[in-house]
């Protein structure tokens, strides 16, 4: 095995990633997979990294110096160590995981299949351990689970019939947690958001599932999808694996009205997705189907009357902090909108809805998005000195014009020229810093409409934290049955999360407080009943210790205080 920095360039620009090789038994020679995924050079460069393709080169050379390191310790080392250090991060995730009490009903399913050993003790193994430290299933199995403080009595063989199993039942799983979840803190549906996203596999061939379609990260690679429908409170209520060469757009419909029938969720409720599911078909089928909807609208594709409003100055309200400094301004109207589709025979028709428009413009994001522009024109102006091709402009060929013709505007074979597109720069420059939301709710309140779709970055978030803090990308499971029950532990880490953040903490801390907390929180054994504690201290640690009584912060722990946080109930 060996560590790589892999630079992938696409439109966006380069994106880096820690790559490692190792031997695959399937393909009988070596392969290479995802270590770590880190980041945009440009972003990093941004977020005050110099040159981050030395900067982590230089971790790369550490990783492999720690690999030989490790590799030569396990030469020298005896069969029956063991070592000292427990992972303990993920009890207050074990806490909530069995106050829930969906064990009894996963064991009452699990009696269909002849299994020897507890499919709810493996899942919640698996759980537990792809939130302290997420990596391959084999690697969990060797490497993580043993960490764990609890026993688990199951093999290698045994995880993969078990993930097998509840890949079929995922469903039947997610509905069980919907349960009990909601027999104790109650879903809030009075509207609920949704948004899809794709995993890449990093496989040769496609299959019936994995299949080449638009990966959001531009991947080659076949793709699955993911939808994932979140409440009020942004408690995940549900989720649908579709093959990846599906459109978004209507498997919205198809994946909402499934969720809502399996899940029991009745009554009206608000579609709150972003643009990409902005569509008439979908704001149609939420209208028929007696619900709501909030959709943000690019501002850049609007006609040009509409653009206008946008940019007049009247109407603006300013939305303050408490030091008094602007964090946005906001303005809104209420009109019949026109909406262009085609019927079922094929003819264009035109239809009027009453919607409510509301437009925010936000100083910091203006910022962000003009020195995004100004990085981008001077890319292209460094191309077109260079006599660069059409193709490698990417993103910035927005910002110029090719130009095949003569001065009597006449077409001609010879040499393309490249003009900087002024018009178009300044016209993205105006409408930097600026969003559209629409909606039905003609009645509902401005600030609650923006404050509703503000909480959409929840679910890119529980995206976000799928693909990164629970290393969800890229997959490689190579069994198709094994697939879904891999991305039900990673929904069911995500959703036990959500409730530790927004029940038991009250919303207070954000998402990469609490996962530093359970990567980095352990312990080691230093005699048969005493353990130190090898965490640093943090805010996070001190105010959970505060509010449950928990001695987290101590730095001798015995067998009882374990057992203490093992066995809390919140």
């Amino acid at each position: 095995m060996a560590y790589f920095l892999k630079k992938t360039k696409n439109k966006k620009g380069i994106y880096l990633q820690i790559y490692e090789s190792y031997y695959d038994p399937e393909r009988k020679g070596g392969a290479h997979r995802s270590y770590k995924p880190i980041g945009y050079v440009h972003e990093l460069q941004a977020d005050g990294i110099d040159d981050p393709i030395a900067f982590y080169g230089e971790e790369v050379r550490r990783l492999n110096q720690e690999y030989k390191e490790r590799k030569q310790a396990g030469k020298m080392r005896q069969i029956s160590d063991e070592s000292p250090e427990k992972l303990l991060g993920y009890f207050p995730l074990k806490n909530l995981n069995d106050s829930l009490g969906c064990k009894k009903y996963i064991d009452l399913m699990q009696t269909a299949a002849d299994f020897r050993f507890s499919v709810f003790d493996m899942v919640s193994a698996l759980i537990y351990a792809r939130i302290v430290h997420p990596c391959s299933k084999a690697r969990t199995y060797d490497e993580v689970i043993p960490k764990l403080f609890e026993k688990h009595d199951f093999s290698l063989d045994q995880l993969y019939s078990g993930l097998e199993y509840i890949d079929s039942e995922y469903e039947k799983v997610i509905e069980i947690y919907n349960h009990q979840v909601s027999r104790k803190y109650k879903f809030d549906t009075s509207h609920t958001y949704f948004d899809c996203t794709n995993f890449y596999f990093e496989i040769d061939k496609e299959d019936d599932f994995r299949l080449r379609g638009p990966s959001k990260e531009n991947k080659k690679e076949p793709i699955v999808g993911l939808g994932l429908l979140l409440d009020a409170n942004q408690i995940p209520v549900g989720m649908k694996m579709y093959p990846g060469n599906e459109s978004e757009k209507p498997v919205l419909r198809n994946i909402i009205d499934d969720l809502k029938q399996r899940n029991h969720i009745s009554g009206r409720t608000i579609q709150v997705a972003d643009k990409g599911l902005n569509c008439f078909n979908n704001i149609l089928h939420a209208l028929k189907a007696g619900d709501g909807y909030i959709f943000s609208k690019s501002v850049k594709a609007l006609p040009e009357t509409e653009k206008t409003w946008v940019l007049l100055k009247d109407g603006y309200m300013d939305i303050k902090n408490k030091k008094g400094q602007v964090l946005y301004r906001i303005k809104e109207c209420v009109d019949d909108f026109p909406y262009t589709y085609t019927d079922a025979d094929g003819h264009k028709k035109t239809l009027k809805l009453p919607e409510k428009r509301i437009v925010t413009f936000n100083p910091k994001l203006a910022e962000k998005q003009k020195y995004e522009i100004n990085r981008q024109v001077e890319k292209a102006k460094k191309l077109k000195a260079c006599e660069a091709k059409k193709s490698e402009y990417g993103d910035s060929a927005k910002y110029v014009t090719f130009i095949s013709a003569d001065k009597k505007g006449q077409k001609t074979d010879g040499k393309v020229n490249v003009e900087i597109n002024q018009k178009a720069i300044e016209n993205a420059k105006a409408l930097a810093g600026y969003n559209m939301i629409v909606t039905s709710q003609t009645r509902m309140g401005a600030s609650e409409i923006y404050a509703a779709y503000h909480n959409l970055w929840r679910i890119e978030e529980s995206f976000r934290v799928m693909k990164s803090q629970l290393d969800a990308r890229p997959v490689y499971l190579q069994k198709q049955d094994t697939i879904t029950g891999h991305f039900l532990i990673c929904y069911l880490a995500v959703l036990l999360t959500r409730l530790f953040q927004i029940h038991i903490l009250n919303g207070t801390f954000g998402t990469e407080e609490i996962f530093d907390f359970m990567h980095d929180f352990r312990v080691a054994k230093v005699s048969e009943r005493k353990y130190i504690n090898l965490t640093r201290s943090s805010s996070f640690i001190k105010e959970l210790s505060a509010k449950t009584g928990l001695p987290l912060t101590s730095y001798f722990l015995g067998n009882e205080d374990i057992n203490k946080m093992l066995s809390h109930r919140f």
